[in-house]
């Protein structure tokens, strides 16, 4: 029997020869991948310049002026910041109440969503598409054009906010959740549903122990997330620290001494619940190991 021909790799010539058009082929996709990518960021710059009020290229000298000025007013004010930081604290503590309750109402809101549009979980398998494609409707539209439209309708507050943070929040966690569910072993549900529980108890009973540290750490990133939202959302009249810098920013020189006070306050209130949360991630999913 004649023996099979050998390529200089150890493989016949035919494999190879696929090997290496599969790889030609795989360079070529990405190199046109690139070239497409390298040209949308070229005119997509082209055209925010042409649209752009004035030049990046004449501007980009001046980018350190604004901080400069908020910095050097900050400086001639320093015995005032102590009673600026005391001053906008209650705001802050109102963005931070906004963040957490928005995080809790959108955790709780993406848990039924998820174990509803989760495979061999739902409670209505046919309206499994449904509910997913809700998900990605409310984590599609941005926190900002929801407020915008509750300011309208509600008026100014934390409410709008909340409630628009909690809206984009269900839909973020509910895409996280359902995949966690995917994992979860489906004995325990079994031995529930021959037993005669409900689609609740299978539910809280033989899942949620199984991933309750993923939703956990997963609400807890979010809630990290939640609050540079807040604060930004603060901008159009959602109330918290935000509207505070917009007011100080606003009104310009003679009030950046509060807007530093209010970065300042910001800037040690995200570090500070970064850190925790991350402490208390690295508890949850790994027990406190490295």
């Amino acid at each position: 029997m004649a023996e099979p021909l050998v390529g200089p790799h150890g493989g016949s010539p035919d494999i190879r020869d696929h090997y290496m058009v599969l790889t030609r082929r795989k360079r070529m996709y990405g190199g046109l991948a690139l070239a497409i990518f390298a040209a949308l960021m070229a005119s997509g710059f082209v055209l925010a310049e042409d649209r752009n009020a004035g030049g990046f290229r004449d501007g980009i000298a001046n980018v350190f002026d604004f901080p400069a000025q908020v910095v050097g007013e900050a400086w001639e004010k320093a015995d005032l910041l102590p009673g600026h930081l005391l001053h906008f604290f209650p705001a802050l503590v109102e963005t931070v109440n906004i963040a957490a309750v928005s995080t809790l109402v959108g955790a709780l809101c993406a848990l039924v969503l998820s174990l509803l549009s989760t495979r061999g979980l739902a409670r209505f398998p046919r309206l499994i598409p449904a509910f997913r494609r809700g998900m990605d409707i409310m984590r599609a539209i941005p926190e900002i054009v929801i407020a915008l439209v509750l300011i309208f309708v509600l008026g100014g507050g934390p409410v709008p906010a909340m409630i628009a943070i909690a809206v984009h929040t269900a839909g973020a966690l509910g895409k996280l959740f359902s995949e966690v569910n995917e994992n979860a072993s489906l004995k325990p549900v079994e031995g529930l549903e021959s037993v005669g529980a409900t689609w609740i108890q299978r539910m809280w009973l033989g899942v949620i122990p199984q991933v309750a540290p993923n939703y956990l750490s997963y609400a807890l990133l979010r809630f990290e997330i939640n609050i540079r939202a807040s604060a930004i959302l603060g901008f159009v009249g959602a109330g918290g620290i935000g509207y505070e810098l917009k007011n100080a920013m606003s009104w310009g020189q003679g009030k950046f001494d509060e807007a530093a006070a209010i970065f300042l306050l910001l800037f040690g209130a995200i570090v500070a619940f970064d850190q925790i949360s991350g402490h208390l991630r690295n508890r949850l999913t790994t027990g406190g190991r490295a």
